[in-house]
């Protein structure tokens, strides 16, 4: 039996299996998927949908692997028989036409790796899917032997989707004992990237690996640095850094070998993008990338600050479009864990050093504060809480991945700090935002190791050790209150946000880790 025939389509007329980018790019053209700018970067539409569905997402309810998934509004159940009806209808889909067969590893280390298969009649999402996974080499691609199968049908609905319990007529949804996911519905790329990450954060774990959503780089001396933080933090900004060369920007994990990169490829937001502040993303948008949901003018000359289709335009390019990154996307156990949040309440420090316990404590609460104005209706500070800085894609309770890295800290004892590029003297509106120079010189002191050099003294109520002077940085801004006119505004403030975190907190206390990590957090 061969390996067109295990995927159960019928009547298939052209199968176009790992196409090349050259391949790929007249096929698309050629069915008109979309247009060429006038870099020859092939531009796309998503659709309607030019993000996630993440209330159309779930996983089969069966044994082994519900006795592992935390579910509830993340993790939603469904049954064996609703997934066997969408997949049959997945499959009609796809019959009777031409399809694209796109084979990918996830993972850039051996011990760890998975191969998936894509199946699409979309020639677009083929090269997506090139683009942001492990392309196999030639003698890999003839013994590839799939673990996982995704069915993309972006083109069929679910029309009985209220009769069968659903949230809409979108359907992405995974079995996890028969290693497939249907999408369908729904045009946007990044449901494949997702997909394969909430299933890599299910099977990791348990093989006692963590999984992450966060950047990572290597400096000249092979010291390894991970950047954890939600959007809008700085993420992509902060690792990104001419003296130290990228190793992936969104997706790694952490097994006995050290750190490695899952994708194969970059995923970055293109809204406002300019050359000037982000060189290596606008250098890699040339032929073989894909851009989502851009606009251009009649010569295919894009406007990234047109933001009339989505504010969450896309571009997907190959890890090689990058200069300055690591050729094996791998690195050592690493020497430094930063996690991000721009807070904007003014409150925190612009650096803390956190012990094990604190590191477990911050990653879990996975916070940041939206900014009036990023949404309708906010005209004050939003806090925001994402576990492990990756909530929507954790399959697993959010304890298992803390404990997880408590463990890797003990063991590789990798320093871990907390650095605020949100505001100071001040919350939004009042104070201003902390300077990307301010930023530089606490991340610099951190990865150069001389932060180690500073006296600190404890920032109360959060019980975080904070540098007296660190070279860089004005010495005022360092303790949040010194810089504040409004001292008492600033207590309040404090007193506030340490209630919302442990607020927070009780969701992850119905499981006896979440209480003993609880003891980490604010005192009130």
């Amino acid at each position: 039996m061969n390996e067109i025939d295990k995927l159960g389509l019928r009547d298939i007329k052209n199968v176009y299996y790992n196409l090349s980018y050259d391949e790929l790019f007249n096929h698309e053209v050629k069915n008109g998927e979309g247009r060429v700018s006038s870099n020859g970067t092939f531009m796309v539409d998503t659709g309607i949908f030019t993000g996630r569905s993440p209330k159309d997402k779930y996983f089969v309810k069966q044994d082994p692997s519900q006795k592992y998934i935390a579910w509830g509004n993340i993790n939603k159940p469904i049954s064996k028989e609703l997934f066997d009806k969408l997949l049959k209808k997945a499959k009609n889909q796809l019959s009777g036409k031409d399809i694209y067969i796109q084979d990918a590893y996830c993972g850039s280390s051996k011990a760890s790796q998975k191969s998936v298969r894509f199946v699409t009649e979309v020639a677009w999402q083929a090269h997506f899917v090139k683009n942001m996974f492990i392309r196999p080499n030639q003698s890999e691609l003839k013994d590839f032997k799939p673990d996982f199968v995704v069915y993309n049908a972006c083109k069929c609905v679910n029309e009985e989707w209220k009769e069968d319990g659903l949230n809409s007529e979108v359907f992405v949804i995974f079995n996890i004992e028969d290693n497939v996911a249907v999408i369908g519905g729904t045009w946007y790329g990044g449901e494949m990237k997702k997909g394969i990450f909430s299933m890599m954060n299910y099977w990791l774990p348990l093989e006692n690996k963590l999984s992450m959503h966060c950047s990572a780089n290597l400096g000249k001396d092979g010291d390894t640095a991970l950047f954890f933080g939600l959007s809008g933090t700085g993420k992509t900004t902060l690792s990104t850094d001419p003296n130290r060369a990228l190793i992936g920007d969104d997706e790694h994990g952490w097994d006995d070998e050290g750190i490695f990169n899952f994708e194969g490829g970059c995923y970055a937001k293109t809204i406002n993008l300019s050359k000037e502040n982000e060189p290596e993303i606008y250098n890699a948008i040339k032929r073989d990338a894909l851009l989502e949901n851009v606009v251009a003018d009649e010569n295919g000359v894009v406007d990234y600050d047109d933001g009339s289709k989505t504010e969450n335009t896309r571009v997907s390019y190959p890890l090689e479009h990058i200069e300055n990154r690591v050729p094996d996307s791998k690195g050592g156990h690493p020497k430094n864990i930063i996690f991000l949040t721009a807070d904007a309440f003014g409150v925190l420090p612009p650096v803390s050093k956190l012990t094990k316990e604190q590191a477990m404590y911050f990653f879990l609460s996975g916070y940041t504060a939206k900014v009036a104005g990023t949404e309708r209706g906010i005209t004050e500070p939003v806090a925001t809480f994402s576990a492990c800085f990756g909530e929507a894609f954790l399959p697993l309770h959010p304890t298992v991945y803390a404990r997880l890295l408590g463990q890797k800290i003990d063991k590789h004892g990798s320093n871990v700090y907390l650095v605020n590029t949100g505001w100071s003297g001040g919350e939004y509106g009042v104070g201003k935002r902390m300077s990307i120079k301010a930023t530089r010189a606490c991340i610099n002191a951190i990865l150069d190791g001389s932060i180690k050099e500073c006296e600190f003294e404890n920032f109360d109520t959060f019980n975080l050790a904070i540098p007296k002077t660190l070279k860089g940085v004005e010495t005022n801004l360092l303790n949040p209150i010194n810089a504040w006119s409004d001292k008492e505004r600033y207590k309040n403030l404090k007193a506030n946000l340490a209630k919302r975190f442990v607020e927070n907190f009780k969701r992850y206390e119905d499981v006896p880790e979440g209480i003993e990590f609880a003891k980490a957090g604010p005192a009130i």
